[in-house]
C-alpha cells in the first residue's frame, strides 16, 4: 500500500495494486479497478515513486 495525501491535507493508504490510471487533469486523480477515484495532491510522477518504492520493498527485498 501507498500513502498519498486528499487536497485537504488528510494522509490515506491506498492498494496500488488496484491502481488502473493516474491523470493528471490538473488535479491528480487515481482511478482503481473498481471505479472508484481519488483526488490526490501528489503529482503522478511522485505516485510512479511511491509505487516502485513499494513493490521493491515488497519483492526485492530492499530498503
Amino acid at each position: 500500500m501507498i500513502e498519498v495525501t486528499r487536497l485537504n491535507g488528510a494522509r490515506f493508504s491506498i492498494n496500488c495494486d488496484l491502481i488502473e490510471t493516474v491523470e493528471e487533469t490538473p488535479d491528480t486523480v487515481i482511478t482503481l479497478t473498481n471505479g472508484k477515484k481519488f483526488i490526490v495532491s501528489e503529482n503522478m510522477e511522485q505516485i510512479k515513486k511511491l509505487v516502485i518504492s513499494f513493490k521493491k520493498k515488497i519483492y526485492c527485498n530492499t530498503i
